[in-house]
């Protein structure tokens, strides 16, 4: 699995890099399937920050997540949330519709007569 994190004009610090990079490589506990993370940090203005994250995983659509703070980890902490809830819905719509086998089905116990 493959993560990215940019910023857009300016800089990360070094800390707050590695912070997000170990939070984003915990969703993969989430969904199995995720190829890639793609987080984006715009810096444009001071006293707001946005983050956006990005996750492409097999045979699904990419999930997107942007969130809005004062601090950098406290905006990706908001579009954590937001991505997480978006996977484990891809996971339960991927996983919980399959068929129940004909041997799973309960059938009412016959009753004894005499």
């Amino acid at each position: 699995m493959q993560v990215n994190v940019s910023a857009r004009h300016g800089s990360l610090q070094a800390g707050d890099q590695q912070m997000i990079t170990e939070k984003a490589e915990k969703l993969r506990r989430l969904f199995d399937r995720i190829n890639a993370i793609e987080v984006t940090v715009d810096l444009q203005q001071s006293d707001k920050t946005e983050v956006e994250i990005q996750v492409s995983a097999e045979h699904a659509d990419d999930c997107v997540a942007r969130g809005e703070a004062n601090t950098v980890l406290s905006a990706f902490d908001v579009s954590l949330h937001k991505i997480e809830q978006q996977l484990r819905r891809l996971k339960e719509k991927k996983t919980g519709h399959r068929a129940t086998g004909h041997k799973h089905i309960d059938t009412p116990a016959a009753s004894d007569e005499d």
